[in-house]
């Protein structure tokens, strides 16, 4: 690998290949670079994949609570004595429901509360990168829990308006912690994988909470899916809170050191002795520093140069495929006189089509960084986290990202015009489940290179990406109505892949000049770090 200029003293790679990575400016990765013998992660394979299905069964919480909401509208709305159009203000919190296209305050609305809901994980993302994943994750439970306790024994529509608004903020923040602990455990050579394993959660509701739902409702009532989801979240504590060991770098490095006292799990506790024995007393007292939580690190990271315009062209993709999504329910009712059941049961393509892309394509995306790193001439070693100084990391995930958006685009054209000629339903079933494939994979290598960019800061940086997809993905719904009644499906899917196409040049730009400006900013935190260093010596030698 090629040297950098003497006279910018940026970090130097070794020459196998293993990063020094010093982007943070504080510890976390200090205990993986110490020497040879120390791994990225203590954890087994084994390990790790468990670690991240817990992650991705917690990321399951805030789309299952969308979800399995959704067949209870009509019997909420005659039991709390209300029109289905406020009802519906209740679900579009979570960008899913039919939306009265002759109500602007639902468009008022949903926008306020997709703002609401985009804004919460950037707290949980803050709090997370400083202070640890399980107390992150305990916080989100607390607020869940509390809301759908709340919303199973209310009795009011005011109640259980502000209450979606508690459960989503208490939901959401665990979709960004799912790709937070998976930049803990793994590198990037198959960060991809992880990825995509940590996705499926987050994938598994839409496809099947309408149906869990419809049955919860049809025999045991509406409040039995808010009591299903207090079960199911009282579960989910159990396990972090005796199972679950903290993985945050910047806490525990690559899981050798203890965590804090109040932070340690069952499951740590009782290999704590075995913990200290593997951590040296120098790494102790490196890692020991007070957090400082900032929430508005999210909103830095969307005015980096290359991090603020992966978040825009994501945010764009999202909310061209929300739009799909969101009008789905009225076009079904329109196309085929459906039900709210059998709507939900249409959403199952959609949900196959993400499975498979999070398994897929995630391993389509460790195969071409393998490939690129190979063409380098890198070593590849999972155990280490690789120099990425020189490396491609753009090219290596935008390769596959470019055509499954020029793919996804084309089919989201077939899926209007089919559905516009109200062809069997079949037709329709059959686009979606291949967009959403392709588009699942596209989010997919977006939110993988989004922590390759920000590995010290995954869980901010992953919130900075919910955060913007939030932002527009409310005023994209809310258009979407009116862009139906004014021309149809069949144009509506036109202008979204055409916004899509317009905009694809931002992710040329990015491999053009994403690795200029990860040098720059690189060279500004040396020289930043070098400052600071200056200053404490000179406090230091003042107080002597």
């Amino acid at each position: 690998m090629e040297s950098q200029p003497s006279e910018e003293k940026p970090p130097q790679a070794p020459e196998n290949g293993i990063e020094k990575d010093t982007s943070d400016g504080r510890q976390q990765d200090q205990a993986e670079d110490t020497g040879p013998e120390l791994p990225f992660s203590i954890y087994s394979p084994r390990e790790k994949k468990f670690i991240v299905l817990m992650a991705s069964l917690a990321a399951l919480l805030s789309p299952l609570s969308a979800n399995i909401y959704y067949p209870a509208l009509n019997i909420l709305a005659d039991e709390l004595s209300v029109s289905s159009t406020l009802i519906n203000l209740t679900i579009t919190a979570y960008l899913v429901g039919v939306i009265d296209g002759d109500s602007r305050i639902s468009y008022i609305v949903l926008t306020t509360m997709q703002i609401f809901q985009g804004i919460a994980p950037t707290f949980i993302g803050s709090i997370s990168d400083e202070a640890g994943r399980r107390p992150s994750y305990l916080i989100c439970f607390v607020i869940y829990l509390g809301a759908n306790i709340g919303l199973a024994l209310q009795n009011s529509y005011p109640a259980l308006f502000l209450l979606r608004c508690l459960q989503s903020s208490g939901s959401s923040g665990t979709v960004a912690l799912a790709n937070a602990v998976v930049a803990d455990l793994v590198t990037s050579a198959e960060r991809g994988s992880y990825i995509g394993y940590a996705s499926v959660g987050a994938l598994v509701g839409p496809a099947f909470g309408p149906v869990i739902g419809g049955l919860l409702c049809q025999y045991l009532g509406w409040r039995s899916v808010f009591w299903f989801l207090t079960i199911y979240a009282g579960f989910l504590v159990v396990i972090f809170a005796t199972i679950l060991p903290e993985t945050c770098r910047k806490v525990v490095g690559n899981g050798s050191i203890p965590p804090q006292k109040w932070n340690v799990s069952l499951l740590t506790y009782i290999n704590l002795r075995s913990q200290r024995k593997a951590c040296s007393a120098d790494a102790q007292q490196m890692l020991a520093y007070k957090p400082r939580i900032n929430p508005l690190n999210s909103v830095r990271i969307l005015f980096d140069k290359e991090s603020g315009l992966i978040l825009l062209y994501s945010g764009i993709i999202f909310s061209g495929y929300y739009m799909v999504i969101t009008g789905m329910p009225s076009l079904l009712q329109q196309h085929y006189g459906f039900n709210t059941l059998q709507i939900g049961l249409c959403y199952i393509p959609s949900g196959v089509g993400s499975l498979t892309a999070a398994f897929l394509i995630g391993r389509l995306q460790d195969w071409n960084f393998r490939r690129l790193a190979k063409k380098q001439g890198m070593v590849i070693d999972k155990r280490k986290q690789q120099d990425l100084s020189n490396f491609p990391i753009e090219l290596s995930r935008l390769q596959v990202t470019l055509p499954l958006v020029a793919i996804s685009g084309i089919v989201i054209i077939g899926f209007g015009w089919v559905m516009e000629c109200n062809t069997s339903l079949a037709g329709p079933l059959i686009f979606l489940l291949i967009s959403t494939f392709c588009l699942s994979g596209a989010f997919n290598g977006l939110s993988t290179l989004i922590v390759d960019l920000n590995r010290a800061s995954a869980g901010t940086a992953t919130a900075a990406m919910n955060l913007a997809r939030c932002l527009m993905g409310a005023g994209a719904v809310a258009a979407v109505i009116p862009l139906l009644e004014k021309i149809g499906i069949g144009w509506t899917s036109v202008v979204i892949a055409g916004t899509w196409a317009f905009f694809s040049p931002i992710l040329f730009m990015v491999i053009k000049f994403g690795p200029k400006w990860r040098k720059e900013k690189r060279i500004r935190e040396e020289k930043r770090k070098t400052k600071e260093v200056r200053e404490q010596a000179m406090v230091s030698s003042g107080k002597k």
